[in-house]
């Protein structure tokens, strides 16, 4: 007769009904309750090949591209860097790098040269095998004159990149990068295939989990399983589709009616029922994720450093987690690396920003003005819940002598026709396992997605330095006196670092979730499976 562990792990392989489970379990003498929770338990446990997941995402554009240049948002990230590809290391679940189309890196003793050694057996969505001369075309693309890419900025320090054979890449920089594996996690530095050295990423073409079969931006992507994925076993689903939703309401009435089987981004005012509902499962995950308003530092009034000073003291953060997020995020600082111990490196930089009518106020003074009105930008697509955001800090504003007139901007094209243009927005950022490459792609000046378009060239200078500082404490206070330049001086009000609330069908199943990015570190629709 079969013990109960045998049967356990006949119920994880589908090789034992839950009636007979139960059954079984009841001779042993356990409840029904004990019986069934156990059979649940088991049979979520292993991993199952089959079935059509629906996904349903809260970003999404008519703009959308398979450039990875112009991957703007997490239904992109996701679709095309997350599920279609793969970079040459990935972040884990504890935030830490694995390899992935490499195989090992190994640096210099002063870290400026890698020797990356990749994974043999690797194709193409194509057939075409991975090679060196993918990675360097793929790392040229990035690199060019004329790329926008985000990644630019972490690979500046790459003076060459070479082959050493077919599976063999050599990456030497102008100073030591000891983040380098970080840096080559990166989802918009995935992989594209060389043809006659140049990178081609306009055939959809990749080495990931799913192959892509038809995409209508804005609306719809549909993948079907590769076949010859090199992490064995994966990905589980034999397809998947993921559905532009960036209405909060159709997304939970989706899932809720079975449309799809997850949702990112949940309606926090109406979580209570959601949470109620029988056949989902609600998450809350904290991670690195934050919401900032960056302020064009180019353009008047928020040319100025009193402005911006006047303007983080002008709005009530705890208000808003209260109003908005409904104790489901943490006020920001204007740093934004999220508090110690969540990143290595990472500091609380002093005074903390609060809301204080009077500062705000005497800052405006400091800046020859006695009052001041302001337009900011603000659409849903930015982060949910956004625009009534605004509501909230054109109330706090009054009470400081500033008039913010908010500017409620479509959702679609947010990121093509507002992020980055308009001169106060929304944004949000998924954040950065490293103190490195936060700053790197998002505050250096000149960086494509420094979203204030603020420079200072101390700042610039510890950041460069600090990256090719080999001794941990050197480093470290680099890195501290950097997030206090960033927190005084810079243009980003950091409203608040949010959790990821997400639901799910009870049908899924998992195992640890990455938090680096959200959607499992947008790898989702690889390493899940039904139950």
């Amino acid at each position: 007769m079969y013990d109960l562990d045998r049967m356990k792990g006949m119920a994880a392989k589908g090789k034992v009904s839950r009636r007979d489970f139960v059954q079984f379990a009841l001779a042993l003498g356990l409840s029904v309750t004990a019986a069934e929770t156990m059979f649940v338990k088991a049979a979520r446990s292993e991993p199952k090949r089959g079935g059509f997941l629906r996904i349903g995402g809260a970003h999404g554009s008519t703009t959308d591209t398979l450039d990875p240049s112009n991957y703007l948002d997490t239904y992109s990230q996701s679709v095309f860097g997350g599920y279609m590809s793969n970079s040459l290391t990935f972040i884990n679940h504890k935030g830490e790098w694995e390899p992935d189309l490499a195989e090992s890196l190994e640096p210099s003793d002063d870290a400026a040269q890698w020797v990356v050694r990749l994974r043999k057996g690797v194709t193409f969505h194509d057939g075409k095998d991975f090679t060196s001369e993918d990675v360097i075309a793929t790392t040229n693309f990035i690199r060019g004159e004329e790329s926008k890419s985000p990644v630019k900025s972490t690979l500046e320090s790459v003076v060459e990149v070479k082959a050493d054979g077919p599976h063999t890449v050599i990456f030497k920089m102008s100073a030591g990068n000891a983040d380098f594996p970080y840096v080559l996690s990166d989802l918009l530095y995935c992989m594209l295939p060389s043809r006659d050295g140049v990178a081609d990423w306009q055939s959809g073409v990749r080495t990931g989990a799913f192959i892509l079969e038809n995409f209508e931006p804005g609306v719809t992507c549909k993948q079907k399983r590769n076949p010859n994925y090199h992490w064995e076993g994966r990905p589980y689903f034999d397809e998947v589709e993921s559905l532009v939703l960036t209405d909060v309401v159709a997304r939970t009435n989706a899932l809720t009616t079975g449309d799809i089987h997850y949702m990112n981004r949940c309606d926090l005012k109406t979580l209570n029922l959601l949470e109620r509902t029988q056949g989902v499962v609600v998450s809350e995950l904290t991670g690195f994720g934050h919401l900032t308003l960056p302020m064009l530092t180019t353009v008047a009034p928020f040319d100025d450093v009193n402005v911006r000073r006047a303007l983080k003291h002008a709005i009530n953060r705890q208000d808003i987690v209260d109003k908005i997020f409904f104790g489901h995020a943490t006020p920001g600082n204007d740093n934004p690396i999220p508090p110690p111990p969540s990143v290595k490196y990472a500091t609380v930089p002093e005074p903390i920003h609060v809301y204080d009518p009077d500062k705000a106020k005497f800052y405006l003074k400091e800046a020859g003005l006695s009052s001041l009105k302001v337009d900011l930008s603000m659409a849903d697509a930015a982060f949910a819940g956004a625009v009534d955001t605004g509501v909230l800090i054109r109330e706090h504003a009054a009470a400081c002598g500033i008039d913010v007139n908010v500017v409620r901007e479509p959702n679609d094209g947010y990121w093509d026709n507002v992020w980055l243009k308009k001169p106060w927005s929304a944004s949000y950022w998924s954040g950065r396992p490293t103190v490195d490459w936060m700053f790197t792609q998002a505050y250096l000046g000149g960086v494509a997605w420094n979203e204030t378009r603020w420079t200072n060239a101390r700042f610039d200078e510890l950041v460069n330095g600090a990256r090719a500082e080999l001794d941990d404490a050197k480093r470290g206070t680099m890195y501290a006196e950097a997030q206090q330049i960033l927190h005084d001086d810079g243009g980003q009000v950091v409203l608040v670092f949010r959790n990821f609330v997400d639901a799910h069908s009870d049908t899924l199943a998992h195992n640890e979730v990455a938090v680096n990015w959200e959607i499992d570190g947008l790898k989702l629709a690889e390493r899940w499976w039904f139950a």
